[in-house]
């Protein structure tokens, strides 16, 4: 019967555990996806501030060519 108890026991501190981590895993990602959300809005407002310093500039946008442009031979 000693056995039978240890396992029951085993299997409520388990259980205990893996509540504690599922809790941990939730929270964890709301930290990911806020980091995110937050790293996103970084990258916008420096595309926004790219876009800014060109117009100051005069540099407008930035044409996209076909091709790359090749080295002219010496």
């Amino acid at each position: 019967m000693n056995g039978f108890k240890g396992i029951v026991e085993r299997i409520k501190s388990l259980e205990a555990e893996r509540r504690n981590l599922v809790l941990e895993i939730d929270e964890l990602k709301k930290m990911a996806d806020s980091k995110a959300k937050a790293l996103e809005n970084e990258v916008s407002m420096l595309r926004e501030e790219v876009k800014s310093l060109r117009v100051l500039l005069g540099a407008g946008e930035p044409e996209l060519d076909a091709e790359p442009k090749k080295r002219q031979a010496r």
